[in-house]
């Protein structure tokens, strides 16, 4: 998702925080729109919320990554993926997202030592002041972000800052809802894709290795249709 206001402090203050600079002309709207739907419900009652995020595990596995592999999770909110990622041992573990406050509901989460595993980045995925500078990746990891840029140039900007960073051979685990999925979430407009869609999107550099169909049992037990893929980079 996105990045911090010039007048507000990045709480993600540890050491291995690392916060888009001042200089950044960020879209308030929608920081505030992510702060305020962390902060009006529980973690686990969000609608995106997963207690064990299983699709993605299993496509994790497919990647046989190495422990100090570096996965970026875009957007990741207060995802539980991070925490698998502890529990799994990997150590060069990114976790982005456009909310300061999400972010810390996933340090507290997981704890100060845990948290320490973990470099921070808020930064926007359209407007990148940060994450366009970091080492590439092993695996960039998306759920139910991408569906969020429904104009061209907001995709654009996306696939080539996936591009960028995403390593000769390195993976992608994209999710996004399916064309059987909701129009809406948190009350802003998506864009649905299946697994071609999302072919076409990524380029003739990254080859879909796996992609199948997933429906989603939200907290409140209605469900979210999403597609899943896994590319990996030529």
């Amino acid at each position: 998702m996105k990045t911090t206001s010039e007048n507000s402090s990045c709480s993600i203050n540890e050491k291995s925080a690392c916060c888009s600079p001042k200089e950044t002309k960020p879209n308030n709207d929608l920081i505030a729109h992510w702060d305020s739907a962390y902060e009006k419900s529980p973690i686990e009652k969000l609608g995106w919320y997963e207690k064990i995020p299983e699709p993605t595990i299993e496509l994790l596995n497919k990647c046989q990554l190495t422990k100090h592999a570096h996965i970026l999770n875009v957007g990741a909110g207060a995802t539980t993926f991070v925490d698998v990622l502890c529990q799994l041992s990997y150590t060069n573990i990114t976790a982005n997202d456009i909310s300061v406050k999400s972010l810390d509901f996933l340090k507290r989460r997981l704890g100060t030592e845990k948290s320490k595993q973990v470099k921070w980045i808020v930064d926007d995925l359209t407007n990148s002041n940060t994450l366009d500078k970091i080492a590439p990746v092993d695996l960039w990891y998306d759920r139910a972000v991408f569906h969020f840029f429904t104009e061209q140039k907001d995709q654009n900007v996306y696939m080539n800052l996936l591009s960028k960073l995403v390593k000769p051979k390195g993976y992608v685990i994209l999710a996004a809802f399916n064309l059987e999925g909701a129009t809406t979430c948190s009350g802003l407009p998506v864009k649905q894709y299946d697994q071609t869609m999302l072919q076409n999107q990524m380029g003739n550099s990254f080859t879909l290795l796996e992609s199948f169909d997933y429906t989603y049992s939200m907290p409140s037990g209605a469900t979210r249709e999403y597609v899943y893929t896994l590319f990996q980079r030529k």
